[in-house]
């Protein structure tokens, strides 16, 4: 008889811990959701983003490398708390900032990861319409409705399976895209021009900052609040270094070598660079020749598929931890309901997708940047696994509200947002941000130091050395009581959810 675990059709775990039984896996096998996640010929835009703070080639190579490679770092030490704590992110967020008090940046974390699967479902159908346009068939309204319905099945559908059927495939949208990627980079290659690009401008050191911020709000800070959702099936024994090797290592390979190419094309080409900002993905299609255009279609896509399957599947766990009882398919179907909509908007009626889209990046990473410096301090300092039954119990070891947590996320938030600014102008309410350049003698709304979004690392750095200065007595204390029954205390209703 068969020992191992069952694999189902609809997971049924929410925010309660995985039971032993459950537990299963390699750290390698981490390496294909993100991978899979981050394969998205959106990373080739993300060159033509890089190169519109006003780079070098050499800057842009270097930012791109080290924002890539340090934003998904910080994935791969979140992802050692779901192996301890066999639960979801924003839930061991909970020994951080105490049962209750965690809400708040579970609800930021939610916001997040809708937005982000918004955007993506959006660029698919937008690409879809592209294609179909360059192939000379009808890319009106129809095609669009028809696009959105499908990529929605899709993502929606994964995202109420669950676990089981994500891995899977995220496993095929890996192979897939991959291949696909690299013929469309074969492709694609005489276009670029490197007198163009030895020609480029160096930028100053405000310029590369904020190219490098851009970076890791794009890749790796934008998935650190879900960085421990596919850990938390590994057995407690799985090796430490693997979990955060191979998180960084699948998520960062596809972007590092994307965005530097994307560099290159765009460098190559001012229109391509231009028409980017309107379309970022339609816009690549320019570069091919008729015949690969469907193979294209498929791998954008897939790609953009691939991460906003994970966007959803985390967004609905975010969404429980914040404290809706609901179950989690439940959750992911209430999540998919928002994304639709947003994506219709953008579709539809939005006049520009990437002024709404980097104010959207900046704004939400400086709390999630505060957020994730305070947890991943808070991770380095534990060396036990979690107490996983009182992450559910205000009256356990993890407290009910942690004041010194949100205050330093608080703080942080504070701080940051008066260090950026809303670059484009759109939407014009945020047009209030960067209200401590003047006073900080930064040159102001429209000095030297307006575009470098120097806030996200800001706030980064706030609540990373807030915690490790005050938090060190606290989780010393939390790991010397003894643990009790691991599930006793845990409230029916959050086990129901």
């Amino acid at each position: 008889m068969s020992t191992a675990p069952e694999v189902r059709a609809v997971e049924r775990q929410g925010i309660d811990v995985i039971a032993e039984s459950e537990r299963k896996g390699r750290p390698r096998g981490l390496f294909w959701p993100w991978f899979a996640a981050n394969i998205s010929v959106l990373g080739l835009s993300y060159g033509s983003f890089v190169l519109g703070f006003g780079i070098s080639l050499l800057q842009a190579t270097i930012v791109t490398v080290v924002g890539v490679v340090f934003s998904f770092l910080l994935c791969g030490v979140v992802a050692i708390a779901g192996k301890r704590g066999s639960a979801p992110t924003m839930v061991l967020s909970r020994a951080a900032f105490g049962v209750r008090g965690n809400r708040l940046p579970s609800f930021l974390s939610w916001i997040l990861t809708v937005g982000w699967e918004t955007a993506l479902a959006a660029l698919a159908v937008l690409a879809t319409s592209t294609v179909f346009r360059e192939l000379g068939w009808d890319d009106g309204v129809v095609t669009k409705l028809v696009a959105l319905v499908v990529v929605a099945a899709l993502v929606i559908g994964a995202g109420v399976a669950g676990f089981d059927v994500i891995m899977r495939l995220q496993t095929w949208i890996t192979v897939v895209t991959a291949v696909l990627t690299v013929v469309y980079i074969v492709l694609v290659a005489p276009s670029i021009d490197l007198g163009a690009l030895a020609a480029l401008p160096s930028g100053s050191a405000q310029n590369v900052i904020g190219a490098l911020v851009l970076v890791m709000t794009g890749f790796g800070l934008g998935w650190v609040n879900a960085a421990a959702d596919y850990s938390r099936y590994l057995p407690r024994t799985a090796s430490t270094r693997g979990v955060v090797g191979w998180t960084t290592f699948g998520g960062a390979l596809a972007p590092a070598i994307l965005v530097v190419i994307g560099v290159l094309l765009a460098g190559s080409s001012k229109q391509l660079n231009t028409d980017i900002a309107a379309d970022p993905i339609g816009a690549l299609t320019t570069l091919l020749p008729v015949w690969f255009l469907v193979p294209f279609a498929i791998v954008a896509i897939l790609g953009l598929v691939g991460g906003a399957v994970l966007d959803i599947y985390s967004s609905g766990l975010a969404l429980l931890s914040a404290g809706v009882r609901i179950p989690r398919p439940l959750a992911a179907g209430v999540d998919g309901v928002f994304m639709v909509a947003g994506a219709i908007y953008v579709v539809f009626f939005a006049t520009d997708f990437i002024s709404p889209f980097q104010a959207f990046l900046v704004t939400l990473g400086v709390p999630v940047a505060a957020w994730a410096g305070v947890f991943v301090a808070d991770v380095l300092l534990r060396r036990r696994a979690y107490a996983e039954g009182e992450l559910h119990d205000r009256r356990g070891r993890y407290g009910d509200v942690r004041w010194g947590a949100i205050v330093l996320v608080v703080v942080g938030t504070a701080l940051g947002w008066g260090l950026v600014t809303n670059t484009y102008g759109v939407p014009s309410w945020l047009n209030w941000q960067g209200y401590l350049l003047g006073p900080l003698g930064l040159g102001g709304r429209t000095g030297a130091w307006a575009y470098a979004n120097l806030g996200v690392l800001v706030a980064l750095v706030v609540g990373f050395l807030g915690t490790l200065l005050s938090a060190r007595r606290s989780v010393r204390r939390q790991e010397s009581l003894p643990v009790t029954e691991p599930i006793g205390s845990v409230p029916d209703a959050e086990l129901r959810a």
